[in-house]
């Protein structure tokens, strides 16, 4: 028999929802100006953090806590050395996006954290090798990655 729908699994999903509103919000913000805003992306931080430790309480298990806390510092850090090793490549909002994903994914699990990870990575190559296939881009060319990191991010979410 299948277990009840409880307020904690209805609020985890408007959660979830307002993340992919805030997602889209970011992913066009970026997409159109190659900028992710602090003034967005540092209280969506702050928000999931928050968040992240009220379900450790609720639910008397750490794992998911410890998980996205060790998710926000791999995937944050990792982005932090691609962005002090690329010659402007990887921007600072960028850093502070890898930062939030690396929470979502790493409560959800490790396998969320590395499909997330590396399908930013995949689909952004992706893109990129279609625009010069299509002479529309050039090494050179700027390209936004934090729509790829979110949708790698829900690709992580929804894969796992």
């Amino acid at each position: 028999m299948p277990s009840a729908v409880t307020p904690y699994d209805v609020i985890v999903v408007l959660v979830h929802i307002a993340l992919i509103g805030i997602g889209i919000w970011l992913l066009v913000i970026d997409a159109r100006t190659h900028r992710l805003p602090n003034r967005i992306v540092l209280p969506t931080l702050a928000a999931a953090l928050a968040l992240v430790g009220i379900d450790a309480l609720v639910t008397g298990q750490s794992g998911p806590l410890i998980g996205g806390v060790i998710g926000m510092l791999v995937l944050g850090g990792i982005y932090a050395v691609l962005r002090a090793t690329s010659r402007g490549g990887i921007g600072g909002g960028d850093v502070k996006l890898a930062a939030v994903i690396g929470l979502v994914l790493g409560w959800h699990g490790w396998q969320a954290l590395a499909v997330g990870a590396a399908s930013a990575f995949v689909l952004g190559a992706l893109y990129a090798l279609v625009l010069m296939a299509l002479r529309r881009a050039d090494r050179s060319t700027r390209i936004a990655f934090g729509p790829w990191m979110i949708i790698g991010a829900v690709l992580g979410i929804a894969l796992a």
